[in-house]
């Protein structure tokens, strides 16, 4: 199934013009260059290309993680190249969720507090509210019996669970998600694709940087990315897996 986006006048992410460059010592690496991209709210959106093309740069880009090195990034209406740093940490707390490929979790934390967490820093909830709002996910997800467990204690696929939890737990406007069904077995993977798609149906902008057919077939649209440069901005679902068998080939 694919989920329809609604275009918007205003784009809930606009990039315009924008490179990054990684130094190497005395050498300048370009991981983007000239990128120019609009995401409407209520986009479930893949980005995809091949190892090295830039994916994962441009969702830390849009998720406040890294800064361009030249163009601007526009997030919810915040040009974030002029925000200060408690501004950008405002910004991830009020409209972001992040879906890490490494996980990211508070290795101290068990289950529960890692996703509880961001609840805390936004301080809207009551603990009730927060209780019951985390263990909603944990359960949708199928790891309400680890709550208690530790990452350490945890598969690579619970860990997963957790950290998609953590990002969902604050209802964000845009979530970004950098491979979230990579530990996943099927029967799991759509089960979460399928919640995501439910909080997309009322307003939640996804956008994903990723190779799983699973999420391809299910985006409304998929942007490619090859060399840092944004190759197609509404490709197929049948290019990328072209592209992913000739690159399984290779």
């Amino acid at each position: 199934m694919t989920t329809a986006y609604a275009a918007t006048e205003t784009p809930i992410v606009k990039l315009v013009n924008v490179d990054k460059d990684y130094e190497l010592g005395t050498v300048i690496v370009p991981a983007l260059r000239d990128v120019s991209l609009s995401i409407a709210a209520g986009e479930f959106t893949v980005i995809a290309g091949p190892s090295g093309s830039g994916k994962t740069t441009l969702l830390n880009l849009i998720g406040c993680v890294d800064i361009a090195t030249r163009g601007s990034v526009i997030i919810d209406g915040s040009d974030t190249k002029v925000l200060k740093d408690k501004q950008l940490t405002e910004l991830r707390l009020r409209s972001l969720g992040f879906i890490f490929q490494s996980f990211n979790l508070v290795g101290v934390l068990d289950a529960f507090d890692n996703v509880e967490f961001p609840l805390l820093l936004q301080g809207k909830l009551s603990k009730a509210d927060r209780r019951e709002r985390v263990m909603v996910l944990l359960r949708q997800l199928g790891i309400e019996q680890y709550s208690h467990h530790r990452p350490g204690e945890l598969s690579g696929g619970q860990r997963q669970r957790v950290a998609i939890a953590r990002a969902l737990v604050t209802e964000p406007r845009i979530v970004l998600a950098d491979e979230p069904t990579a530990n996943l077995d099927s029967k799991t993977g759509n089960s979460i694709l399928d919640s995501m798609q439910e909080l997309n149906a009322r307003g939640t902008t996804f956008l994903f940087s990723t190779h799983d057919p699973r999420v391809v077939s299910r985006a409304g649209r998929v942007i490619r990315l090859v060399d840092g440069e944004i190759a197609d901005h509404n490709a197929t679902a049948e290019d990328v897996a072209q592209l992913a068998a000739a690159a399984h080939a290779a």
